[in-house]
C-alpha cells in the first residue's frame, strides 16, 4: 500500500499529452551503458519509450497500483520490447538491487516528493551506490518562482483553478480537474489539492474525488550542494529539455551528474 496508489486510475488521463521530456530521457538512455533505471516510474510514461528505443530499462516505483497500470501497458507491447522492461516495487531512498546502472533518472520532478533533507540525501546516496563508475544521474525540477510562491502563501485560502477536462474511457463521462495549492515558505512545502468532478450527459456531478499531493521545492544552489554532499559532480545544468543553457529565464532545472569515485559521507 502506497500513498500514491490513489493516482493510478487518473494519472494517465490527467497527464495525457505531456511528452516534452521524453526525447531528453530517451537520448540520455541511448548514450548510457545498459541497463538504465527509472525511479518513480509510475505508469511507464517514460519507461516504455526508452524500451521502444531499444534500451534495457528497469522501472521502480513505490506504488503497486501505479505499477499494475504500467504492467498492463507493457503487456500490450511487442515481445521484443517487453523483454527490455522490468518493473519493480521499491522506494528510491532504500531500494537494493544486485546490479549497477549506466543511467539512473528521476523524471517529472519526482525528486520533489522527498519532503525532508534526510530523505533527499538518503535517496542520492543510494543512487550513487547503484551507478556504474561511468554512470550518470539525470533529473529535472521546476525553478521556484518567488512571485507565484508569494501569491499562494496567504492564510486566507487559495483560489480553485480549472486545469483541464478529460473523458473517462470507460463511462464516456467528462471529468473536470480542479486544483488549489498552498506554499509554506518556511518549510518549502507545496500542498496541492486536486478535485475531480465526473459529469454525466446532463452535466450533473455523479462523482467527486479528492487527491492531495505534497512536494518540497528545491532551489538551484541547494540542489548543487545536495549533489556535492552526496558524492556527485554536476556535469550539466540545462534550462530545459532541449539542452538550452540555464539562465534567469529558465523555468526548468535539468540536471546531469556523475558520481565521484572517492566519497566520505558524514
Amino acid at each position: 500500500m502506497s500513498e500514491y496508489d490513489i493516482w493510478a486510475e487518473i494519472y494517465d488521463l490527467q497527464f495525457e499529452g505531456y511528452e516534452e521530456d521524453i526525447s531528453f530521457y530517451v537520448g540520455e538512455a541511448e548514450r548510457a551503458t545498459p541497463p538504465v533505471l527509472e525511479l518513480a516510474c509510475g505508469t511507464g510514461r517514460v519507461t516504455i519509450p526508452i524500451a521502444q528505443a531499444g534500451v534495457e530499462v528497469v522501472g521502480l516505483d513505490s506504488s503497486p497500483e501505479m505499477l499494475a497500470v504500467a504492467q498492463k501497458k507493457v503487456a500490450r507491447l511487442s515481445p521484443e520490447v517487453r523483454e527490455r522492461i522490468r518493473l519493480l516495487e521499491g522506494d528510491m531512498r532504500d531500494f537494493s538491487l544486485d546490479e549497477r546502472f549506466g543511467l539512473i533518472m528521476i523524471p517529472f520532478r519526482s525528486f520533489l516528493l522527498l519532503l525532508r533533507v534526510e530523505d533527499q540525501k538518503q535517496a542520492l546516496r543510494n543512487i550513487h551506490r547503484h551507478l556504474r563508475p561511468d554512470g550518470r544521474l539525470a533529473l529535472n525540477l521546476f525553478v521556484p518562482d518567488l512571485a507565484i510562491i508569494a501569491s499562494h502563501s496567504s492564510p486566507l485560502g487559495e483560489p480553485l483553478k480549472r486545469l483541464k477536462e478529460v473523458k473517462d474511457p470507460e463511462t464516456g463521462h467528462r471529468i473536470i480537474i480542479w486544483e488549489t495549492r498552498h506554499y509554506d515558505q518556511n518549510r518549502q512545502i507545496i500542498d496541492n489539492f486536486f478535485i475531480y468532478d465526473e459529469l454525466d450527459e446532463a452535466g450533473v456531478v455523479v462523482k467527486r474525488t479528492y487527491r492531495p499531493l505534497r512536494l518540497r521545492w528545491v532551489y538551484r544552489c541547494e540542489m548543487e550542494h545536495l549533489l556535492d554532499l552526496c558524492g556527485f559532480r554536476v556535469e550539466e545544468l540545462y534550462g530545459g529539455f532541449n539542452r538550452q543553457p540555464f539562465d534567469e529565464n529558465s523555468r526548468e532545472m535539468v540536471w546531469v551528474a556523475t558520481p565521484r569515485r572517492e566519497v566520505k559521507w558524514t
